[in-house]
């Protein structure tokens, strides 16, 4: 999994592959090894979006307004 890929890019390969998996006449293997790469996408994205709530987080405890 490419950790350098932005949510954006990974966003866009993820409707990519899922555009793929509604194919239907893609045989099994191609759909499983498209499966797996749309949840390594998904992994992806949730651990930037995970990372950008923390970050958010700890500049909202760092706000001298509060």
């Amino acid at each position: 999994m490419d950790k350098e890929m932005s949510i954006e890019e990974a966003m866009q390969e993820l409707t990519a592959v899922m555009e793929q998996l509604e194919e239907p006449s893609r045989p099994l293997e191609d759909s499983f090894t498209l499966y797996t790469r749309g949840m390594e996408l998904v992994k992806l994205c949730n651990e930037k979006i995970d990372m950008v709530e923390k970050k958010l987080i700890v500049l909202n405890n760092e706000d001298p307004v509060r």
